[in-house]
């Protein structure tokens, strides 16, 4: 069963999104791709969608493939600087695809349909054992350009290494903005490699934003809050963002009001039956609170709903819930009998699906999305997100206390 509201590609492999961009009306959003299989494959490109908002989004053509000395095309950024945009990507060789380089690729049209490779602009430094060197971030500072890429050090460092530049053409390393021992445990763990290290300013708070790996595996979104100066960042806090099977490789961006925003990879949605695998969260707007990262389901997903529902009878298997309790159960159920329940007390939720039990962290109302076979969880303590297997054709929802409102999402996208 195919969501209908979270992007996924027509057929073939996606995870991580990134590139997501706001211009002349329309978003741009990228993501590493694989056409031809529904399992993950070195051979990475980056795929290509675009629509009026960020729930809107329809795949065009490849944007960019393997070749020209890439044997994969991994996870980057895009930068605009008003007249020139330039893609920032992670160049992967085998067998040794662990070891990245970092290119550049420019626009040869205006929609970004098709992108011209060129020069590899930064490589993994001489004197340090890195076993992984990958996913740039670029972001524009007071003297020009910073880049961040995440790296792993044989001993077990999570690093983020950073370089300079005045013109996005050519760069010069500036030494490790962040480190971190895996070893390292409280108050959260932060693994061997930070994938995807994002800086961000947020609320005056600034904060590191990465993915949690270590020996390939591929764990949960965590943060640091503290304070950046001149290329470093001084760590105060370090908190966990995501719980669950599903969240990964968050994808910093900017939204159209200029609101500093997140999309993750959700895993284990797919129909390899169908031909496709992978599908892309819903957009969460961040925000700081008490020293905390919080991230709210972004505008776009409301004005997407429907009429609310009757008697708490979603015709479709997309809603948006927003549940106000701090106790009691809520159960949503599929025409079929497929039970999602979620029991709540004042800080935690249980989450259980089929025979699966997570206990997450969660303060304050809940804000729950379900897409067919997606299910995400929202509260100011975290995210959750995990695959259902829903049957039947419409959702019951009860609650056993609390104030309690089901909306269903309208599905107005269609899939050519």
């Amino acid at each position: 069963m195919r969501p209908a509201l979270h992007f996924t590609a027509r057929t073939g492999w996606i995870n991580d999104p990134h590139g997501i961009t706001f211009r002349d009306g329309r978003y741009h959003a990228f993501f590493q791709y694989v056409p031809d299989r529904t399992s993950w494959a070195p051979n990475c490109h980056w795929g290509h969608a675009t629509g009026p908002d960020l729930l809107s989004l329809r795949e065009t053509s490849v944007a960019i493939a393997p070749g020209d000395g890439d044997d994969g095309i991994w996870t980057g950024c895009l930068v605009v600087d008003d007249d020139e945009t330039v893609v920032f990507y992670t160049a992967t060789s085998v067998p040794d695809f662990g070891i990245g380089r970092i290119r550049a690729a420019r626009p040869l049209d205006a929609e970004w349909r098709e992108w011209r490779k060129g020069e590899v602009v930064v490589e993994a430094p001489d004197g340090l054992d890195l076993i992984a060197f990958r996913d740039p971030f670029v972001r524009r500072e007071a003297s020009g350009w910073r880049m961040f890429v995440g790296a792993a050090h044989r001993d077990g460092t999570a690093m983020a290494l950073s370089w300079t530049s005045s013109d996005l053409r050519s760069w010069t390393y500036d030494g490790v903005a962040q480190s971190r021992s895996t070893a390292e445990r409280d108050p959260v763990w932060m693994g061997a490699l930070w994938e995807c290290p994002q800086f961000v300013d947020i609320d005056g708070v600034d904060v590191m934003i990465s993915s949690v790996w270590d020996a390939d595996v591929l764990h949960y979104a965590g943060y640091a809050t503290g304070a950046y100066r001149d290329g470093g960042f001084d760590a105060a806090g370090w908190g966990r963002l995501t719980y669950g099977d599903g969240y990964y490789a968050p994808s910093l961006f900017f939204d159209a009001e200029g609101r500093a925003c997140l999309s993750f990879w959700i895993r284990g949605i797919a129909d390899e039956a169908a031909g496709w695998a992978g599908a892309h969260s819903v957009p969460f707007v961040l925000s700081a609170a008490d020293g905390a990262l919080v991230a709210t389901p972004h505008p776009d997903v409301a004005a997407h709903r429907g009429e609310r529902a009757a008697d708490g009878v979603v015709a479709g298997l997309a809603a948006d819930i927003e549940w106000d309790a701090t106790a009691g159960e809520l159960t949503v159920a599929s025409g079929g009998g497929r039970v999602l329940r979620v029991a709540r007390t004042p800080d935690s939720a249980v989450i259980t699906i089929g025979d699966d039990d997570w206990a997450v962290p969660a303060s304050g109302s809940l804000r729950m999305i379900i897409d067919g076979p997606v299910f995400e969880l929202a509260s100011t303590a975290g995210l959750f997100s995990a695959a259902l297997s829903p049957m039947g054709d419409d959702l019951h929802v009860r609650t056993s206390a609390g104030t309690l409102e089901v909306f269903p999402m309208m599905e107005d996208r269609d899939r050519e």
